[in-house]
């Protein structure tokens, strides 16, 4: 039989190791910082492909034909809360979506409420809410290598229509629905004097009221799979 105290120490067990790992990061940091006088967070290290986003705000994804699908329209500058989106109207032989992009606008700029600004834009009632992974390969230096995205899945619905989304941040090696899995990256590439860009995807295709979700997983997987092999080879590259 466990006793009280062996319940209590295998609870706290887990808390007492990530305590001790953020000591050891900060003493990793604080360390050489008062010995030199140079704090890794008074100096921002620069987003080196900060030029690479800028170009992907004012142009958007490029879609091979190979990919199957082709651009339509590109909107700039979409102001939805207090940040400017880049929109994208998209087409293959049988249906049309759209792709909504968030560059990083530089150093200090990092993500915060994009999910909440989207659904309190197009006043979105959302169910089925579920996650969606998927896997694309890395380039060609790091072969046998994949990036994993973990994104958000669910339905949408206005007064109007009916929509299955995906969302994740886009990140060079992968990806993730939580603004703290970038913080996390970041933080640690900082010790390196490096910084992790990142880009805010949402992809939105219309379906039928009554159709189950899951119907559309395939699909709305493959525009995800593209999207974030394009972002890794063109924009995250350095």
């Amino acid at each position: 039989m466990i006793s009280p105290r062996q319940l209590m120490w295998r609870y706290q067990l887990p808390k007492i190791i990530v305590l001790l790992l953020l000591l050891v990061l900060v003493g990793w940091v604080a360390i050489p910082g008062y010995l030199t006088g140079k704090w890794p967070w008074t100096n921002s290290p620069p987003v080196t492909n900060l030029k690479q986003l800028k170009t992907l705000r004012q142009q958007g994804l490029k879609f091979s034909k190979l990919s199957g699908w082709q651009v339509l329209h590109v909107q700039q500058n979409v102001q939805i809360g207090g940040r400017k989106w880049l929109v994208q109207e998209i087409q293959n032989s049988q249906t049309v979506a759209i792709l909504l992009l968030l560059p990083q606008n530089g150093p200090k700029d990092q993500p915060q409420v994009e999910w909440l600004d989207l659904r309190g834009f197009h006043q979105w009632q959302t169910d089925s809410d579920r996650t969606l992974k998927f896997t694309v390969e890395l380039t060609p230096v790091r072969a046998r290598s994949v990036a994993t995205v973990e994104a958000l899945f669910f339905r949408s619905r206005t007064p109007e229509q009916t929509f299955a989304v995906l969302q994740w941040y886009a990140l060079p090696n992968g990806g993730s629905t939580a603004t703290s899995h970038w913080f996390w990256e970041d933080s640690i590439a900082r010790l390196s004097n490096r910084r992790i860009s990142w880009v805010a995807v949402t992809i939105i295709v219309p379906i039928k009221p009554v159709d189950d979700i899951e119907l559309y997983r395939p699909l709305v997987k493959s525009i995800g799979e593209i999207v974030q092999a394009q972002l890794m080879a063109e924009t995250f590259q350095m």
